[in-house]
């Protein structure tokens, strides 16, 4: 039976460095939700989801699938083709170490909050063709998730990636479940307006220092 807006239940506390993102109660799910945008993301061990709207973006969604606790992040690379090369030893370019900034501080705080390595599963979302008279920012970003995943190991128990439209994602790390909404709109100009300002603020706050994954 559903809970009535009047007796909607107090959200649970976030993780450390978490406070600030915003959870609302949504009732077709029973559950709380952290909605998160460009350059962010959000990792929990309570039963409440994490949502996001994605265009040219990509978002990772890792959980250790024993003990429950997961979240996303929500990115992009900001550079042109010729910037953006296959993982190497040596050398890598600042997109590809954005694109690890990114992935790396997912997985970390997991590992950082209890979970395991060997017990990680993740799925990946977006990457889809909006923006016009542009290149195919949406598939770099696949190919480098993708290379990414593949060089450390981590294997996609399934995915929904690339084409022509936007999407919403909602993900739920306790339990893995993952909710795609494919928006049919090729020019949506709130996402693509969204998307410029992110690459705009991407290029100029260039990411500084190295992580290490545990």
């Amino acid at each position: 039976m559903a809970i009535e807006s009047n007796t909607v239940p107090p959200p649970k506390p976030t993780l450390p460095g978490f406070e600030h993102v915003r959870r609302t109660w949504n009732n077709n799910y029973q559950s709380y939700a952290a909605r998160i945008l460009p350059g962010e993301y959000y990792v929990t061990r309570n039963d409440e989801g994490v949502h996001t709207t994605l265009g040219s973006c990509i978002s990772a969604c890792i959980r250790d699938k024993v003990i429950g606790i997961g979240g996303m992040n929500h990115f992009m690379l900001p550079a042109t083709d010729a910037e953006v090369g296959t993982l190497k030893a040596s050398g890598q370019s600042s997109a590809t170490r954005y694109g690890n900034y990114a992935m790396e501080h997912l997985i970390n705080e997991i590992m950082r909050n209890g979970g395991k390595r060997q017990n990680l599963e993740v799925k990946i979302f977006g990457g889809g063709r909006i923006m016009q008279n542009m290149t195919d920012v949406g598939k770099r970003n696949i190919e480098f998730v993708r290379d990414y995943l593949k060089v450390e190991g981590l294997s996609v128990v399934s995915e929904d990636v690339g084409d022509v439209f936007p999407r919403m994602v909602v993900y739920f790390p306790q339990t893995g479940r993952a909710r795609v909404k494919r928006l049919r709109s090729l020019h949506n100009s709130t996402i693509v307006s969204q998307e410029t300002s992110y690459i705009d603020t991407i290029k100029a706050k260039p990411i500084t220092g190295e992580i290490e994954l545990f």
